[in-house]
């Protein structure tokens, strides 16, 4: 399973605001600058997670962003399938653009399938504050 950089940038971002001040606004700029990655980016994806309701956003000269939920409240797996745009790990998974000649008769789907449930089910087991309870030690790299 390859995650896009879309949806690693909406857990780090996530992650940046777990590990702060939970009332304090942060902008765009300080977590691309702590990240090293690019701002163009992580708008696109703050905005996305304001939609979703991980995030809340204030706009203006002193806006910023901050968690909406708790981070016990934020479940990894959620957010995963919330951000990536779809999970077709195989030509037979899209229906629709499917030419396999042996789709119908083919049991990789069914292993391939499998393994992707296996996948989602652990990383439901996880929240936000589970992959940030080590808040001093990422603070400090961020």
């Amino acid at each position: 399973m390859h995650l896009t950089q879309y949806t690693d940038y909406s857990l780090r971002v996530l992650m940046y605001l777990a590990v702060k001040d939970d009332k304090q606004l942060f902008q765009i700029k300080e977590i691309s600058d702590s990240y090293g990655i690019s701002k163009t980016h992580l708008m696109k994806v703050v905005y996305k997670l304001g939609k979703l309701g991980y995030i809340e956003t204030v706009r203006g000269r002193n806006g910023g962003m901050r968690l909406l939920k708790k981070p016990e409240d934020i479940n990894i797996g959620a957010v995963v399938r919330h951000t990536e745009e779809n999970f077709h790990m195989v030509e037979c998974f899209d229906r629709e653009h499917d030419t396999c000649p042996i789709t119908a008769a083919c049991r990789l789907q069914h292993a391939i399938g499998d393994a992707l449930q296996a996948y989602f089910e652990v990383l439901d087991q996880y929240t936000l504050a589970d992959i940030t309870k080590n808040r001093q030690a990422l603070a400090s790299l961020l």
